[in-house]
């Protein structure tokens, strides 16, 4: 999963602070985000667990995607987490 596009949602714990970000190389990126090598949003909210991804065939598609899904209604991301992860796991670990 190393320079593969994706688009991803953590969560501060379950029904909590929900952050959409997209990357190409995820597990570096959630590695930044859970060591707090990210300045920003996720730091201060102590946002870091993976809750959903969803991999891309290309960076436009990926971008595309999470722009689409930052303008959903709150209810709309709980579902689409819940509907793969209902119980709010962390999935780092199905990552690395």
């Amino acid at each position: 999963m190393n320079k593969q596009p994706a688009v991803y949602i953590l969560a501060s714990k379950r029904n909590g602070t929900l952050y959409i970000g997209v990357t190409s190389g995820l597990v570096k990126r959630i590695w930044e985000h859970k060591n707090n090598m990210v300045e920003g949003f996720t730091k201060h909210y102590g946002v870091h667990q993976l809750v959903w991804y969803e991999l891309h065939e290309s960076m436009e598609s990926a971008i595309e995607r999470e722009k689409r899904l930052k303008e959903w209604r709150r209810k709309w991301k709980l579902e689409l987490i819940e509907s793969t992860n209902p119980d709010w796991q962390d999935l780092y670990h199905t990552i690395v």
